[in-house]
């Protein structure tokens, strides 16, 4: 077997290991036999929503014993067939397992990322907040640039995508704008991109194309489940109903009417333009609860905590990523390093490569050697 495969093999058994680190393999088949005998409970839908969340938690380790079983067995063939047309001298049944080899140690390689979605919202859905900082109008238009890209990243992953609300810039792009992204592990996937984000381009409101640097600042911060329990102080906010003001397009589906909510212990405030008052009342009630959720796992988890307050103000300094056009193409993520010099491709949703890096890096505060080695 040439040294190639035979490390391709290595790191295929490799991703296997954390595989079965990550679902507690010891346990796994018992825990799955105590699900079985829970959904079997003639009771089990007198609750909906137990039952629902009983029905989510057996099919994602059915799925996740599923996919480790497949790719131990496919090895094992590879493997196998290697060993058969070396014995035999058929090249052309080396050259195909080998290929089949390369694309399951890709395969393998993203089971083994998205095991390390394990935080304890990684699994939400979420909401997602942009907001145009340091630069005026070129900021606002670069806030716009990024919505667009967060909407086709979500789009390509099948994600749904729901405008919650937003504010138009005064010249053009917008101030800002609050998405809700649902799909499994939405949330994990775009936490890390919480922070700063900085452009570098000739700018096209400038009539003497200089290169000016915009900043927007995302945020991004899980739904909180049905039956996560958060109490909010009916005093301790405040309700403003006011007309909205986006400016449309296809994925904004403005109306005359929006609710702001100011909680006043934190300062936060968020808001909702749906169809009607109720509904935005709604909306923005659930967001305000799930941003008071997302303060209480940054205290229970120091990191994020940490990079939370790393990120400051939008502006210098402060960067996560900086997305260069000009004089060069170069997005580079200054926290993993990891760069590309397609920037259309990043600017049209490629984003995988850096929200992969981060979850190597340190997701809930682990490393990859440290998840690994656990």
């Amino acid at each position: 077997m040439r040294a190639e495969i035979q490390n391709i093999t290595q790191e295929i058994e490799t991703s296997l290991d954390l595989l079965r680190q990550r679902l507690g393999w010891e346990t796994a088949q018992h825990r799955l036999e105590e699900f079985n005998a829970r959904v079997e409970d003639p009771n089990l839908w007198d609750d909906p929503t137990k039952a629902q969340k009983l029905m989510r938690e057996r099919q994602a380790l059915v799925d996740a014993l599923d996919t480790h079983n497949a790719i131990k067995q496919d090895l094992s063939d590879n493997i196998e067939l290697i060993e058969m047309g070396d014995a035999e001298g058929d090249a052309d049944v080396v050259a195909e397992a080998e290929t089949a080899l390369k694309a399951l140690h890709k395969r393998a390689a993203k089971k083994e990322l998205e095991a390390l979605l394990n935080g304890e919202a990684d699994a939400n859905d979420t909401f997602l907040e942009i907001n145009a900082g340091a630069g005026g109008t070129e900021s606002c238009d670069w806030a716009n640039m990024l919505a667009r890209m967060y909407v086709r990243w979500a789009e390509k992953r099948g994600y749904t995508v729901e405008l919650q609300s937003e504010q138009s810039g005064e010249e053009a792009g917008i101030k800002s704008a609050a998405y809700k992204i649902s799909g499994h592990n939405a949330y994990g996937w775009l936490k890390s991109e919480s922070g700063v984000h900085r452009l570098v381009r000739i700018s096209p409101f400038d009539s003497a194309a200089k290169r000016h640097t915009s900043f927007s600042s995302v945020w991004v911060y899980p739904v909180v489940d049905d039956d996560i329990d958060i109490e909010v102080n009916p005093s301790d906010i405040r309700i403003d109903t006011y007309r909205s003001s986006g400016a449309g397009g296809q994925h904004v589906n403005t109306t005359d009417s929006a609710v702001r909510i100011t909680h006043h212990p934190t300062g936060i405030v968020v808001t909702s333009s749906e169809k009607s008052q109720h509904q935005n009342r709604d909306i923005a009630m659930k967001a305000l609860k799930s941003r008071l959720y997302q303060l209480e796992l940054d205290r229970r988890n120091a990191a994020i905590n940490e990079a939370h307050d790393a990120k400051g103000d939008a502006g210098w300094g402060n960067q996560i990523r900086s997305y260069v056009l000009q004089p060069y193409q170069m997005v580079k993520d200054l926290r993993t390093l990891v760069e590309t010099s397609d920037t259309k491709g990043v600017l049209d949703g490629d984003l995988d490569q850096f929200m992969a890096a981060t979850l190597a890096m340190d997701v809930s505060g682990k490393s990859r050697a440290e998840a690994q080695g656990e």
